[in-house]
């Protein structure tokens, strides 16, 4: 009983503080450790030495390439402009008239081709500003607007994503980021056809009872002068990099690893594994690395300094990692005490029959606690993903179906008021959580809540499509 309390008073911890701004590299351990100390049956400092840093470490180890290059490319793409000028092509193609449609795509075709989400909050959000006033949309839709095609189908849906929530389960399930592709595209469609006819429906209300962008907005942005795309073929240098890694991706990851004589994986050296285990993560690796040569070739004269650019993006990339690699490290030690034992048979007694509704639900909770979709899944999976893909097994679903499931289960809970990308992006906004939260809670949770039932329901009744 003692260890349940010290579990439960370690979560309800971490997301209280969490939300109070309190580093996570500083609270994970702690709490795992205060978690530890509360069970008779866990010894403190093997709890962390043993359990904690092997399981931070080994997360570090398998996921740190994709933070670095993710992060590096991210950089570049905003440092050369090429966000920017992708931003305001698609802006000036669909028009003032469809504001909020242009401004989610901007951010989805960003996101989907591999641009950190931060980065294309502070690229787009200039340009959504002048484009919402220039069309009187209320400047409080823009973070919902922005979070819609930055925040939801890009980052967990859309098959190919190098989003790390589609690549954490790779490893665990076996799969590909293509993994179920039509239930991800299903998935996806949901979340951007309601989450549009929602920011719609908000904009017309608006609209009809006066309200126009805000009384402050001279001093967000100039009213908009571009009326086409930039001149110069700037819009196609642009997305060159971006197609790149979405192709890319697909190619190495479904014809060209697996058709390579990879037996030599089978030695202890190279981990005793197999091709279908790593050729995911290889393929998200190889399309950022050629993306960035490629970005840097075509876009060399506007990167006047290409040093500070990739050094820039390799220390950003240095803190997601640990904060996500913590988290993992707190999960460690939680399914390592006896206490945890009922929790997961609580857990997986929760539709015994189908486990993607015990999966769905664990990784939500666990996203919207600690405030973050990266470290909930890895939480789940650290404890529960060899259980759930027995389970699996034994009931005929895919593992194909099980890593789409977790990925699009992320990004659900994980947008509560206390996540950090929602803080950061109502700063960019100047914005505060009652001006805008209410319209961020129905896009980004609600939205990929229904997203998740509808594919949940689909794999449950047709299987892997």
């Amino acid at each position: 009983m003692t260890s349940i309390v010290g579990i439960v008073l370690s979560l309800v911890l971490l997301m209280g503080l969490a939300y109070r701004g309190v580093s996570v590299l500083l609270l994970a351990p702690l709490m795992a450790l205060l978690a530890a100390l509360l069970s008779p049956d866990a010894p403190l400092l093997a709890s962390y030495t043993q359990v904690f840093m092997t399981a931070l470490g080994g997360f570090a180890i398998s996921f740190f390439p994709l933070f670095l290059l993710g992060a590096v490319f991210g950089k570049l793409m905003e440092a050369s402009g090429a966000a920017r000028a992708i931003a305001d092509g698609i802006v000036a193609w669909l028009g003032a008239g469809r504001a909020i449609l242009a401004i989610v795509i901007a951010c989805a075709v960003l996101t989907y081709g591999g641009v950190s989400l931060f980065v294309v909050a502070f690229a787009v959000y200039p340009i959504a500003a002048a484009l919402f006033r220039e069309a009187g949309v209320p400047r409080r839709l823009l973070p919902a607007t922005i979070a819609l095609g930055a925040f939801t189908f890009t980052m967990t849906a859309l098959p190919g994503t190098p989003a790390i929530q589609n690549a954490i389960p790779m490893p665990y399930f076996g799969t590909t980021p293509f993994a179920a592709p039509g239930l991800g595209v299903i998935g996806g469609a949901v979340m951007l056809g309601l989450g549009v006819w929602w920011l719609g429906r908000r904009a017309a209300a608006a609209r009809a009872a006066g309200e126009g962008y805000g009384e402050d907005a001279s001093t967000d942005a100039p009213a908009r002068t571009d009326v086409a795309p930039p001149a110069g073929g700037g819009f196609t240098r642009a997305i060159v990099p971006v197609v790149l890694v979405i192709v890319l991706n697909y190619l190495l990851s479904t014809w060209v690893f697996p058709a390579l004589d990879t037996a030599y994986l089978a030695e202890p050296r190279y981990g005793a594994t197999h091709i279908d285990a790593v050729r995911g993560i290889w393929a998200v690796i190889t399309a950022l690395a050629v993306a960035i040569v490629v970005l840097v070739a075509l876009h060399r004269r506007t990167l006047p300094d290409i040093k500070g650019a990739l050094e820039a993006g390799a220390n950003g990339s240095v803190l997601p990692l640990l904060n996500t690699a913590s988290q993992v490290g707190y999960g460690a030690v939680i399914a390592s005490l006896a206490g945890f034992a009922l929790i997961r048979d609580a857990v997986l007694g929760i539709a015994p029959g189908n486990p993607l509704v015990s999966l769905s639900i664990a990784v939500n909770i666990l996203a919207g606690i600690t405030g973050s979709a990266s470290g909930g899944m890895s939480i789940a999976l650290q404890t529960l993903g060899t259980t759930w893909l027995e389970m699996g097994r034994s009931a005929g679903i895919s593992p194909d179906l099980l890593h789409r499931v977790t990925a699009i289960a992320t990004g659900g809970l994980d947008a509560l008021p206390h996540n950090g990308a929602v803080i950061t992006l109502l700063s960019i906004c100047k914005l505060t959580h009652r001006d805008a939260y209410l319209d961020i809670l129905v896009v980004a949770v609600l939205v990929p809540i229904a997203s998740l039932v509808t594919v949940v329901v689909l794999g449950s009744l047709f299987g892997t499509f």
